[in-house]
């Protein structure tokens, strides 16, 4: 977890109809800490196996993006220490830049703003299910997923969002 972070809210989920627990952290000096600002959070299986984590800190907008080379590098360290089970039977469908919105506010006013970090989505050879990693501009990873359900049409992910403020607000899920 980031320094200044400490946990905000708990709760037990259904991730693809497996139970699941959702952590998140806010930042300790109370800044962007509403639905769709500042987060850390974790989605962490039954098993305690990590299936995610979303890392929103205004500290990652703007900056020089890490190549496809390097952006591939730091995701297999990545996935080498928090899903090593992972790599033997995944495959990398593209390496692109991936947008994620953040809320926040900045001398009274409530700006949107836009996280850009760079995506190598990948596909469990074994399973057909789909993985990500997305590395921010401080080379290091913004948000990883795993095990996503994904529907080829009309091409959408079936697997919730729990990670994701627009999908909680969306579904009344809230901050927990």
């Amino acid at each position: 977890m980031p320094a200044g972070y400490a946990e905000s809210a708990r709760r037990r989920i259904v991730v693809d109809g497996e139970p699941a627990e959702l952590v998140r952290h806010q930042r300790t000096d109370g800044r962007n800490a509403a639905l769709g600002g500042e987060h850390f959070s974790t989605v962490i299986a039954a098993d305690g196996r990590l299936k995610g984590f979303a890392r929103m800190d205004l500290d990652l907008v703007g900056g020089r993006l890490p190549s496809r080379d390097e952006t591939r590098a730091i995701a297999m360290d990545f996935l080498k220490l928090a899903a090593p089970d992972l790599l033997p039977v995944l495959e990398v469908s593209w390496i692109e830049p991936h947008d994620e919105p953040l809320r926040v506010s900045r001398g009274g006013k409530t700006e949107n703003l836009t996280l850009t970090g760079m995506k190598v989505k990948m596909r469990n050879k074994a399973d057909g299910r789909w993985m990500w990693v997305i590395v921010g501009a401080d080379r290091k990873v913004m948000v990883f997923e795993r095990d996503i359900v994904w529907v080829t049409f009309p091409g959408h992910r079936k697997t919730e969002k729990w990670l994701h403020d627009a999908w909680l607000a969306k579904n009344g899920a809230g901050l927990l």
